[in-house]
């Protein structure tokens, strides 16, 4: 019975010493405290991983000893192997959310390459903070350029791009295609209005307080010629 009580996983069973067994019940005793304390141990592990989070959790039975502690071992592997990557897909994210786009995922971990699916997220993760990266540099040049040096026609040139990205690109150009355009056209008339050409108008769509100021700039052209 109580070799059945082991085969169907019931680790609390024990054989009593006294009934003639003798050793062979030490011996089996020991056995099923060894399953036990493996079975706790691994019931531990779980319960840190997987309901606390806590993916640094590791086997720690020091007496066992030969199949058991390769099995140890093995788990003790496992979970290293899947608590690296896990931490490093943490850490990117953690630093793109404070907008470090410096980091990147190490796709190799103590000499080792990273295989499999923690690869695919790892590359994948890399490749979104490339995009991020190139999408943030182009759109600060632009404004640096427009706003700041005045350089007017210049476009935010961000490559592989895709989504969501390149609906932003897209609007980003047409924000500084739409300045530019009405910059020089204001400037055009502007210019002619200088040198007492009142033909021109400005002509450019525009709308706030931009179409304002179209508004009262071809205004002021009516009025400079009924003058």
């Amino acid at each position: 019975l109580a070799l059945a009580a082991v085969r169907d996983g019931n680790f609390t069973v024990r054989l009593p010493v006294e009934n003639g067994l003798g050793e062979i019940a030490t011996v089996f005793n020991e056995m099923v405290t060894v399953n036990e304390t493996f079975s706790t141990e691994i019931n531990r592990i779980r319960q840190g991983v997987v309901e606390e989070g806590k993916v640094n959790k590791q086997t720690a039975i020091k007496e066992l000893k030969g199949s058991w502690s390769t099995n140890i071992d093995a788990i003790n592997e496992m979970l290293h192997s899947l608590v690296n990557p896990t931490i490093e897909i943490a850490r990117v994210l953690h630093a793109v959310s404070k907008g470090d786009l410096s980091q990147k995922f190490d796709l190799e971990v103590e000499g080792k390459q990273i295989k499999g699916l923690f690869r695919r997220i790892g590359t994948t993760l890399n490749k979104m903070v490339e995009q991020l990266n190139a999408f943030a540099l182009e759109v600060t040049r632009v404004a640096h350029e427009v706003g700041s040096e005045g350089k007017l026609g210049v476009q935010a040139q961000v490559e592989g791009v895709s989504g969501t990205w390149k609906n932003l690109t897209e609007s980003v150009n047409l924000m500084a295609l739409n300045l530019t355009n009405q910059v020089r056209n204001i400037t055009k008339v502007a210019t002619a209005i200088s040198v007492g050409d009142l033909s021109e108008k400005i002509t450019v769509e525009a709308n706030g307080e931009v179409l304002q100021l179209k508004d009262t700039l071809n205004q002021m052209v009516d009025s400079l010629n009924d003058f």
